[in-house]
C-alpha cells in the first residue's frame, strides 16, 4: 500500500507554525520575481541550495527583512503599486476566491481583510527538510516527489487493514511535532494515492479500495501528469473522465509508451514503486520585469543571472557544456539560442559565450519583459571528451573562478561582480 502525503496550503501552514496570530484569519504567502539581484549596491545575496531532497530549484535570498511595503509596493512617478504573485492561500483565503499564481492586488480587492506575509524560503526549505527526515523514520520506503509531497511505500511492513489507522497516527503526530496539517492518500496504486489526497483535502484522510469506482467520474484534469495540451486530444476522441480513459485501453497504446504509462496509471496497473531523483542535469534562472529598451541594460542583467548561475555550477561542482539564453518581449514575442562548446567551464567562457549569443538574438524597439538562463549537459555525466586546444588556458581561468567562488561563498554572491555588470 502506498501513502500519499501532502502538506496543505504548506507556505502558509508553514507560516503559521511560526507565527500562531496567523491561525484562523485570511492569510496568504506572496512572492514576486527577485529583481533585488540587479540592484547596483550590495545586497548580499546568498544561494539556498543544501535541501537537495526538495527536489525545487535553489533560491537566492538576502537577509533583509521584508515587509509588505518593503516587498510587493512600488512607487512609480508618486503612485503606489501593488506588485507580486499569491504563492499559497489559506483555505480561509479560497472562500473569497482567492487563489494561487493570483496577483497581489487582485486578492486584496476581493478580500480586503487579506494577510499578506512575504515569502520566506529558507523556512519552507528547513521544515520539508525536517518532515522529510521525521516521515522516513516511520515509513521504509519514502520518496520526496516536491517540496510539500511525499510518497511512502509500506507494503509489507504494514497490514492493509492497518494502514488507515497508520496514516491517522502519522498525520496527528506530524501536527503535534511541527504544527504542520497534512493530508494523506491512500491506495495499492501510487499514482492513484496521490489523486486521493485531493479527496482528503484539508487535513484529512482518504483511502481508495476500488479504483475502477473511484476514477469513474473523475475529470481528466485532475490526474497529476494530464496537462492542457493532452487534455485537448484526450477530449478530441470525446475523453472527458478518468474513466472513459480505462474504456479506451487500445488507443492509448497505439500511442505507444507514454500512452500506456498514463494508462496504467490512471488505471492503478502501473506497479511503479518509491523512486529515487537523479542528479540535477540542467541549472537555470529566470527573471520577469516591466519592459526594458535599453540594449546595455538587457546585457547587464544577462550578465548579472550568467553571474548566480556561474555561483550554482561551481558550487555543484560540475562542468556544462551546452548554454541557453532566452529572451521575451513585449506583446508575447520571444527569442532563443543555444550554443554547445566542449570546453572546462569558467565564468570567462561563460559570459562571452552569452555576449554572442545576445548579439544575435536582440531585437531592436523592442522591451524585454523576461530573461532566461541555463546550462547543461554536463561533461560530467556524459563522459564528453573536452577541448584539448583550449584546455590549458580554461583550466587556468577555473582555478581563477574557484577562488573567486570560495570569496562568493563567504561574503555573499555580489563580492565581486564583473566589469559587465555596471
Amino acid at each position: 500500500m502506498f501513502l500519499h502525503i501532502d502538506i496543505d496550503s504548506f507556505f502558509a501552514s508553514a507560516e503559521r507554525s511560526v507565527c500562531h496570530r496567523l491561525k484562523g484569519i485570511p492569510m496568504c504567502v506572496g512572492s514576486r520575481s527577485n529583481l533585488e539581484i540587479f540592484n547596483k549596491k550590495r545586497t548580499h545575496i546568498r544561494l539556498m541550495n543544501d535541501n537537495s531532497g526538495a527536489f525545487v530549484a535553489p533560491v537566492f535570498y538576502s537577509d533583509k527583512k521584508k515587509t509588505f511595503e518593503s516587498y510587493f509596493v512600488d512607487e512609480i512617478e508618486g503612485r503606489k503599486k501593488i506588485r507580486g504573485i499569491v504563492t499559497t492561500a489559506s483555505y480561509e483565503a479560497r472562500v473569497y476566491g482567492v487563489k494561487t499564481a493570483m496577483p497581489i492586488a487582485q486578492a486584496l480587492q476581493l478580500c480586503p481583510k487579506l494577510t499578506v506575509v512575504p515569502s520566506n524560503y529558507p523556512l519552507y526549505h528547513k521544515l520539508s527538510h525536517q518532515i522529510h527526515a521525521f516521515i522516513s523514520a516511520h515509513i521504509p520506503q519514502v520518496e520526496q516527489y516536491s517540496i510539500d509531497e511525499f510518497f511512502g511505500d509500506v507494503s509489507g511492513w504494514k497490514k492493509d487493514e492497518e494502514v488507515y489507522a497508520f496514516a491517522k497516527e502519522l498525520q496527528a503526530k506530524i501536527l503535534e511535532h511541527f504544527d504542520i496539517p497534512v493530508s494523506i492518500g491512500i491506495s495499492k496504486s501510487k499514482w492513484i494515492a496521490k489523486l486521493a489526497t485531493e479527496s482528503a483535502k484539508p487535513y484529512g484522510v482518504y483511502e481508495v479500495k476500488d479504483i475502477d469506482s473511484y476514477i469513474e467520474n473523475i475529470p481528466i484534469k485532475e490526474f497529476p501528469g494530464i496537462g492542457k495540451g493532452f487534455q485537448k486530444r484526450l477530449e478530441a476522441h470525446y475523453i472527458s473522465t478518468l474513466g472513459d480513459i480505462k474504456r479506451h485501453k487500445r488507443l492509448f497504446e497505439s500511442w505507444k509508451k507514454p500512452g500506456v504509462q498514463l494508462y496504467r496509471r490512471v488505471t492503478g496497473t502501473d506497479q511503479e514503486g518509491i523512486s529515487s531523483r537523479g542528479e540535477r542535469k540542467s541549472i537555470g534562472i529566470s527573471r520577469t520585469f516591466d519592459a526594458i529598451h535599453e540594449s546595455d541594460e538587457i546585457k547587464r542583467r544577462i550578465m548579472i543571472m550568467a553571474r548566480h548561475i556561474i555561483y550554482m555550477v561551481m558550487a555543484m561542482e560540475v562542468n556544462p557544456t551546452s548554454y541557453y539564453l532566452r529572451i521575451g518581449y513585449e506583446y508575447g514575442t520571444r527569442v532563443k539560442k543555444t550554443m554547445t562548446v566542449d570546453r572546462v567551464f569558467s565564468e570567462t567562457l561563460f559570459k562571452s559565450m552569452l555576449s554572442e549569443m545576445y548579439k544575435e538574438i536582440a531585437l531592436a524597439n523592442k522591451g524585454a519583459v523576461k530573461l532566461t538562463l541555463n546550462v547543461s549537459n554536463f561533461a560530467s555525466l556524459n563522459l564528453k571528451t573536452l577541448s584539448l586546444i583550449d584546455f590549458h588556458e580554461d583550466s587556468k581561468e577555473k582555478t581563477l573562478h574557484q577562488n573567486i567562488h570560495a570569496l562568493r561563498a563567504r561574503f555573499g554572491l555580489d563580492i565581486i561582480k564583473t566589469g559587465n555588470e555596471f
